[in-house]
């Protein structure tokens, strides 16, 4: 195992999560063979994940319907599954948040998306999530939508871990980082402790190219000067994107506003590479978790993205190389008449509609699973 190329990645700084929960995994050992085995350091779920966990199996028939009987309502079902889940896992992840301090060994709940645009709304649930949940190494997954910002702030002030997810650009990245160190100072300035305080920001990656490339194509088959760059710039945007991402991480991070947080035990907020998962079959299966091996980040991917890691990656320190010709693609993309802020803005949007949809479906499947136990017991 000691050639396992996801352990490797611990050495280079990276740590690896997976993208999946569902309670077979959990109950049959499988996530204890991933962090004893693979080095697996923390988890992450989103809805359309507890929607096909929840609506592909029969894992939660029966608590589906003892809570049906008792008069449950479908998001009170849904947040008793889910929550179950992510403290199962959480409990399983707790021997390596403490033996790494706090560093990993975190596992994520998403606050209902439907009030992504929302800043109290989220504010309320995420305080009730947290308290519900009742385990220091989770994450609330708070989205970065402008209606976000404030919620993270102000729950990073009141001592709650926060994911920060949906995450495009790179000025809202800046305002992502502004949101956390803001939270941290009010926190520090009401005299309370920010040592335990943690958070990430999941940098959403291969949707980008996806959105992109298409853009570029229509240019490629074109016989121009434009041809030539957009060629250069296929499949390219996501992973610029990303390193640039990481060179404001290490301004920000590096900076005398940071370091006097840090003299009173604050700690970084990772950059987390989500969307690592390959979605256009001409690359490589590993293309984005190759691409952004480095110091202090986080990657999540989906188990078959794990699995394909693992029989033929190959690790090695690539998020700082080529840095130069990063920031180039990205500046050049004007040149090609693709505006990369509305490009971050439309995934934005459906962001947020593809993790509705999937909630909403899984509200549907529990409402007729417990009509079904109801008519059964009547």
């Amino acid at each position: 195992m000691n050639n396992n190329p996801l352990k490797q990645l611990g050495t280079l700084g990276q740590s690896i999560w997976v993208d999946y929960i569902r309670r077979d995994l959990i109950a049959g050992g499988g996530l204890r063979r991933l962090i004893e085995e693979d080095g697996l350091r923390g988890m992450t779920s989103n809805p359309s994940i507890f929607e096909k966990a929840i609506a592909d199996s029969h894992d939660y028939d029966e608590d589906i319907r003892a809570m049906a009987l008792k008069g449950k309502g479908t998001e009170a079902i849904y947040e008793a599954l889910s929550q179950r889940d992510v403290q199962s896992a959480a409990d399983e992840f707790r021997p390596l948040y403490d033996r790494t301090d706090g560093k990993d060994g975190y596992v994520s709940l998403e606050v209902n998306p439907h009030l992504a645009h929302d800043t109290q709304g989220t504010i309320r649930e995420a305080r009730r999530l947290w308290a519900a949940l009742n385990r220091p190494n989770v994450f609330i997954k708070v989205p970065a939508t402008a209606e976000g910002l404030p919620a993270i702030r102000q729950l990073i002030s009141e001592g709650i871990s926060v994911n920060v997810t949906l995450l495009f650009g790179l000025p809202r990245y800046r305002q992502v980082t502004e949101a956390y160190l803001a939270g941290l100072e009010v926190r520090a300035t009401q005299g309370k402790p920010v040592k335990h305080v943690a958070s990430v920001a999941s940098f959403f990656v291969s949707r980008i190219d996806a959105l992109v490339d298409p853009l570029l194509e229509k240019l490629i088959v074109q016989v121009s000067r434009e041809a030539d760059l957009a060629k250069k710039a296929r499949g390219q945007v996501a992973i610029a994107s990303a390193k640039m991402a990481y060179q404001i991480y290490k301004e920000i991070f590096g900076g005398d506003r940071f370091r006097k947080l840090a003299v009173q035990g604050a700690r970084i907020q990772r950059l987390l590479w989500a969307s690592t998962g390959t979605k256009n079959p001409d690359y490589g299966d590993v293309k984005y978790v190759e691409a952004l091996i480095g110091p202090d980040t986080v990657d999540t991917a989906p188990l078959e993205t794990l699995d394909a890691y693992r029989d033929h990656g190959e690790p090695k320190a690539r998020l700082e190389q080529e840095v130069k010709e990063a920031r180039r693609v990205l500046e050049r993309l004007p040149e090609l008449g693709i505006s990369i802020d509305d490009v971050t803005r439309q995934l934005e949007d459906e962001g947020v509609e593809k993790f509705n949809r999937p909630f909403d479906q899984l509200m549907e499947t529990l409402a007729q699973r417990s009509s079904r136990h109801l008519t059964r017991a009547s």
